[in-house]
């Protein structure tokens, strides 16, 4: 079993977009509309959306491997203050499902944690809707703690995403 994470490039432009689609589908279309959620993976992650996310030096996607496969990946927003300054922001962090229970979760997390050292910040935070139980479950697993709450839009449904921060040592 080889695991390996990579960062992302434009020439992995492609491979971002069928993995974002497909994770996110996977993860959220039984409880979402599909005029929503088709709404919502149009607009986050079409090719030219994706090529700007990827060309931000504020932002930096990684995928990770499982034997050679992507299985995953992890965004980092290393200028988002919305806990205050000296946070990163974990965007995204996706896995495919025959890959979640694997260790490659944490193994993404640590990752974030190491970019967040590297820059001398002092917390990690995400937003995750407060239906995903499992992702909820996760993060507290991986020392996140609920601090807030903000509006989140598939489509034109408002939802709500726990803010969960984690405070590096």
């Amino acid at each position: 079993m080889t695991v390996q994470v990579k960062k992302c490039t434009l020439e992995d432009l492609q491979t971002l977009q069928e993995i974002s689609i497909d994770t996110f589908n996977s993860a959220f279309k039984e409880q979402n509309s599909p005029e929503n959620m088709k709404v919502y993976l149009e607009k986050a992650f079409n090719l030219k959306q994706l090529e700007k996310e990827l060309s931000n030096i504020s932002s930096q996607f990684f995928f990770v491997y499982f034997n050679n496969e992507v299985a995953g990946y992890l965004k980092v927003n290393t200028d988002e203050a919305e806990v205050g300054q000296e946070s990163i922001e974990i965007e995204r962090i996706y896995l495919k499902t025959n890959y979640q229970k694997h260790g490659l979760g944490k193994l993404l997390i640590n990752k974030a944690v190491e970019i967040a050292q590297q820059l001398g910040n002092k917390k990690i935070w995400l937003g995750v809707w407060e239906k995903n139980e499992n992702a909820i479950a996760f993060y507290k697993k991986m020392g996140f703690v609920q601090t807030g709450s903000h509006s989140f839009y598939l489509g034109d449904e408002e939802q709500t995403d726990y803010i969960m921060t984690k405070t590096l040592s």
